[in-house]
């Protein structure tokens, strides 16, 4: 059945094997514009992105043909071809063979978009360690049966 209309806000976290900074500032627009390439390129749209040293967090909608492992697949096969080829990182560039993804609702969005745009900001105050665990806690709470 054709979906005509969807909801399907998903934020994502990447992380580069083994959480080596290997993102350099000089190179983060490019690889934040060409993983905005490859979304716009499967029928989806970035709202945000921001290439952290060692992890990129990015919120997209989702077309419903692509799940979020699928999509994630995607970018991780393609964005390290393209890293590597273009010699964007002094060694071999990896991702962690497994990323985050977190549903986000409509009335999210902007809240999301200002985190994720102020990683920098953010950064100076917490570790990704520390907010990478923030970040499971919340979900696991909002997902758990209240008791």
């Amino acid at each position: 059945m054709e979906v005509l209309y969807n909801n399907l806000y998903t934020h994502f976290v990447f992380t580069t094997k083994d959480r080596l900074l290997s993102i350099e500032e000089c190179h983060r627009d490019r690889i934040e514009k060409y993983i905005t390439g490859i979304v716009n390129n499967h029928g989806c749209k970035m709202y945000k992105i921001y290439a952290n040293p060692e992890h990129v967090h990015f919120l997209v909608s989702r077309d419903p043909a692509l799940s979020e492992k699928a999509l994630a697949d995607l970018i991780a096969n393609a964005s390290e071809i393209f890293i590597n080829n273009n010699n964007l990182c002094k060694d071999k560039f990896y991702w962690q063979a497994s990323c985050s993804a977190f549903s986000v609702s409509k009335n999210d969005i902007g809240k999301v978009c200002r985190y994720i745009k102020n990683q920098p900001i953010h950064h100076k105050k917490q570790t990704f360690a520390e907010e990478y665990d923030i970040f499971v806690k919340f979900y696991q709470q909002t997902l758990l049966p209240k008791k």
